[in-house]
């Protein structure tokens, strides 16, 4: 984040908040293994939460599409992680994202950086992946785009349920939107795994 001391008056304010919440759970943040933690939990929270600074989204470096590629361009399995909205617990897992190139390219490095951003924020799995899907779409000018994300949620497994289970959630654009396009990527995703 760009704006260091403005953060560093937040992350001050933060800690101080995170010591009163111990307080209040009956913890005494000064003691043990407790101490220093309000401040470091401050501090990975704002890198885990980077995503909902504007000043943050990824700027891509796509290269023009010179050989004029129009077939599906896939990667898969890369990692994502990201906080539950609703519990504040850890969601993970893995991203399989296909777009069809218009008149641009995007290097792998683009579509890391995309899904990262989006999924540095207190959201649902449902969220990235339809962000995600957009900002590509935009910033490519891609004909179409997929993005299916396949997550463990701890806010099942370490309360409610208990149970562990993936979660999958997807968002097509543009011409992936249609049903015979989105078939090829689900059939690639799932004959090359």
């Amino acid at each position: 984040m760009k704006n260091r001391p403005a953060n560093e008056l937040v992350r001050a304010q933060a800690t101080r908040h995170l010591e009163a919440y111990l307080h209040a759970l009956g913890l005494d943040a000064r003691e043990g293994e407790l101490r220093g933690t309000p401040a470091r939990v401050a501090e990975m929270m704002e890198t885990l939460l980077a995503g909902h600074d504007p000043e943050q989204a990824p700027d891509l470096s796509p290269i023009a599409n010179a050989d004029g590629t129009v077939g599906l361009v896939l990667v898969r399995d890369l990692p994502f992680y990201s906080l539950c909205v609703h519990h504040l617990l850890p969601f993970f897992g893995h991203a399989h994202i296909g777009y069809l190139p218009g008149d641009r390219l995007a290097g792998l490095g683009d579509l890391a950086k995309t899904l990262a951003y989006f999924s540095h924020r207190l959201t649902l799995q449902e969220s990235i992946a339809a962000d995600t899907a957009a900002y590509l779409e935009d910033q490519l000018q891609a004909r179409g785009v997929a993005v299916l994300l396949e997550g463990r949620h701890l806010c099942l497994e370490m309360r409610g349920q208990e149970k562990e289970a993936t979660f999958e959630a997807a968002a097509y654009r543009g011409a992936l939107a249609d049903e015979k396009q989105r078939f090829e990527f689900l059939s690639r995703l799932r004959r090359d795994a």
